[in-house]
């Protein structure tokens, strides 16, 4: 079929062209060739990757651009080598960063997202997905505790981290809006040693430094010691150093730790600092009665960060930033920019519009897919995804543990499971340097 769009260019699509019948034929070779990738991508005897050196790869696929316009056919081999070199994420073997997996229902959200093409910014040009977002920004907020507060839908985590600098920045001293930091006392960030990096990247892009990053000390399994948060504070303030927010962790990139967020909660109210839980790998155990202990407290905190594209399974990019302050956002990041944002439109109530709370203008919309599958699944279907994971991390600390050769290191809190595996011709030395540097070459 696709022979006869060799000589087809874009200009023979709609809406160039008056031809529904070629735009259907090209749209279904190119939905086609995403479902051989996903069969591809389930099946057990394909590769994860067919993995090419960078000099290599750009020996198979054109990627310069040129003045000519290439033909469909053309553009349909781009699209098959694009996804054949590519990694298949939801392969059963790929087990590398904290996502992976194909979920239909959130794949056909995201193809329909962008075939509907708008912004978030105001309710006149999103009026389905900014009421979608309102709706599954408070059924989050409910899993968390809080009977109030406002949220928004951010492109990943980090940016989420980096709106709960922003916002605690801002409630400690708001004339930092209009004035800056020049007349600020340092500020500084108190996050554990295992919490994530974007919080320095925040405090470089805030006007922080890195220095404005104070590592807190932590236990066996990873989690922040409140003690030496304590201590942190104290000595922070007694060298002229104004904390402002602590980042507790739910859910460590390395090891799943949970911070203990009660107690991290009781120091935070004594020294009236801004509460922040990095949860975006870790909050989906609220969606679990079983599981959702880990996050004892989380009420407590003034704002969290949660990221659906995580263990619930959506599409790459989906996170959200939830605080318990309603009028916050809006506050803190609006710049009441009147030629978007008309407080006189009278066909709508205008406190429906989200562009004057958020950082960015143009917002992708993120909201569908996970809208979607979430009405698929209910949230039975999402507590027993989260449980069957806690199962599987449980099974394999059992294998790793009984199996010779492997040494586990540390008791899994959630589902990542951490091991070193020493290969046969290593097992007989001594614990030592010898034995660490052979392992490490090993590993990486």
């Amino acid at each position: 079929m696709a022979e006869t769009l060799k000589d087809a260019k874009y200009t023979d699509l709609l809406p160039y062209a008056s031809s529904p019948d070629k735009t259907a034929q090209f749209v279904k070779e190119v939905c086609h060739i995403m479902l051989q990738f996903i069969e591809h991508s389930f099946d057990l005897g394909t590769k994860v990757v067919e993995f090419l050196q960078p000099e290599e790869l750009a020996k198979r696929i054109e990627f310069g651009l040129k003045d000519e316009a290439d033909d469909l056919q053309q553009i349909l081999t781009y699209c098959r080598d694009t996804l054949h070199y590519s990694v298949k994420t939801g392969h059963p073997y790929f087990f590398n960063q904290l996502f992976a997996g194909i979920d239909i229902i959130s794949l056909m959200g995201d193809c329909l997202a962008s075939a509907a093409n708008t912004s978030m910014y105001t309710y006149e040009v999103g009026p389905v997905f900014v009421l979608m977002e309102n709706s599954v920004l408070k059924q989050m907020m409910n899993f968390i505790g809080y009977t109030s507060g406002d949220g928004i839908l951010a492109p990943g985590g980090s940016l989420s981290n980096i709106y709960a600098l922003s916002a605690a920045r801002f409630k400690m001293f708001p004339e930092s809006k209009k004035q800056g930091i020049r007349h600020l006392p340092p500020l500084v960030c108190l996050t554990s040693q295992e919490g994530h990096y974007s919080l320095k990247k925040g405090a470089a892009l805030l006007g922080l430094g890195t220095d404005g990053i104070i590592s807190v000390e932590t236990d066996e399994l990873g989690r922040m010691i409140p003690s030496d948060l304590r201590a942190k504070i104290e000595d922070a303030k007694s060298r002229g150093l104004c904390p402002f927010i602590v980042n507790a962790t739910s859910g460590t990139t390395v090891r799943g730790a949970f911070d203990p967020l009660n107690a991290i909660a009781d120091i935070c109210h004594e020294f009236n600092l801004w509460l922040h839980i990095d949860a975006a790998w870790g909050g989906a155990c609220l969606l679990s009665k079983k599981h959702k202990h880990l996050m004892t407290g989380c009420e407590r905190a003034d704002s969290v960060t949660w990221n659906p594209h995580k263990l619930m399974g959506v599409p790459l990019q989906c996170s959200a930033f939830i605080t318990k302050h309603s009028e916050l956002l809006k506050e803190c990041n609006s710049t009441h920019a009147t030629y978007l944002f008309q407080k006189d439109k009278q066909q709508y109530d205008v406190s429906y519009d989200t562009g004057d709370k958020a950082i960015q203008c143009g917002r992708h919309n993120d909201i569908l897919k996970l809208w979607l599958t979430w009405k698929a699944q209910g949230n039975n279907g999402y507590e027993q995804r989260v449980d069957k994971a806690f199962d599987n991390a449980r099974y394999l600390t059992e294998q790793v543990v009984k199996r010779e050769g492997f040494e586990l290191v540390s008791q899994p809190q959630y589902v990542n499971v951490c091991f070193w595996y020493y290969p046969s011709s290593i097992r007989h030395l001594a614990e030592g340097t010898e034995k660490t540097e052979k392992l490490h070459k090993v590993s990486h």
